[in-house]
């Protein structure tokens, strides 16, 4: 299957903390516990769908600063085209995130966005690349307002994780969640029961399929075309270092095996196996499983 990815990517910095909330000291030594790589919803996602077999066309944007530079040799190092990575920002986008390690996954992440948020994107320069994909995963960063209608015209399904909102109105997230063929977000911040919220949600947009993250409760999902509402379990097979990711990692499989052919459900469970074996390592980016490994677990795992 042809990805179309455009989102963000970052240069990202985990720090593993004691506990939240973090206390103060003047000086830790958490050895093994910090670590820089190269993330972002967007690169995430494109690395995940690439684990999985697909083919990805990558589009972001970047500065022209040491940032950058790591940036594109990370993409040449792992086989995804830069063609479409445009240096057009004052500097890269950067990111921290503290993590609690353990089962509980909490995390504290600071996005420095620089001023990608100011910025739109040639739609022209990336025409062809949307015409020739098979689905449109296009993250909810500013400079992807103009493609949402470039996809949709084109006759493309949409892809969008809106991540974290309280309302279902959110005005930056609206565009995207009214374009969403697949739409997917997290608990953390809605303010309600999620089967409440999910239900507002598909009262209000078109969405094929609603998706909302969990956390360590697993998730829950509405299938428009048979009107239906299920909740699965996380999957737990242990080892948890760092949830960074998870989201993009549950985001990005359920897309490849339901496009694939598999059903609503039987694509999500496999999709939380994916998630849980992604949270076995730290950074937004690193261990993505293959479909092999993923089966492999899937096959063994008793789902409630």
């Amino acid at each position: 299957m042809k990805f179309f990815v455009s989102g963000l990517v970052n240069v990202e910095s985990n720090l593993r903390v004691r506990s939240f909330p973090v206390a103060y000291y003047p000086i830790d030594y958490p050895f093994f516990g910090i670590s820089s790589s190269i993330s972002g919803v967007g690169y995430n996602i494109s690395m995940a769908a690439k684990t999985l077999g697909d083919e990805v066309t990558f589009c972001s944007l970047i500065g022209k600063d040491y940032e950058g530079a790591r940036v594109v040799g990370q993409l040449d190092e792992s086989g995804i085209s830069r063609k479409y990575v445009f240096e057009t920002l004052d500097s890269t986008p950067v990111s921290i995130i503290l993590f609690e390690p353990g089962e509980g996954g909490r995390r504290q992440i600071y996005s420095d966005l620089k001023n990608i948020q100011d910025q739109t994107i040639d739609t022209a320069s990336v025409a062809d690349a949307v015409n020739s994909a098979d689905i449109c995963v296009l993250c909810n960063t500013n400079f992807n307002r103009a493609l949402l209608p470039i996809a949709k015209d084109a006759g493309k399904p949409i892809a969008t994780d809106v991540h974290v909102i309280s309302d279902i109105y959110d005005p930056f997230n609206r565009d995207f969640m009214q374009y969403a063929d697949i739409l997917f977000l997290s608990d953390e911040d809605i303010p309600e029961r999620p089967e409440e919220f999910l239900n507002k949600l598909k009262n209000t947009y078109s969405a094929k399929i609603i998706a909302i993250g969990l956390g360590g409760d697993g998730v829950i999902f509405y299938e428009r075309e048979t009107d239906k509402i299920t909740k699965l379990p996380v999957v737990h097979i242990g080892g948890v270092v760092n949830t960074v990711g998870a989201g993009d990692a549950l985001f990005t499989a359920f897309i490849h095996y339901y496009f694939g052919g598999k059903s609503v459900t039987e694509s999500m469970k496999r999709a939380e196996v994916f998630a849980a074996l992604k949270i076995r390592h730290g950074g937004g980016a690193l261990g993505f499983s293959d479909e092999q490994h993923v089966e492999e677990i899937y096959s063994n795992y008793e789902f409630r």
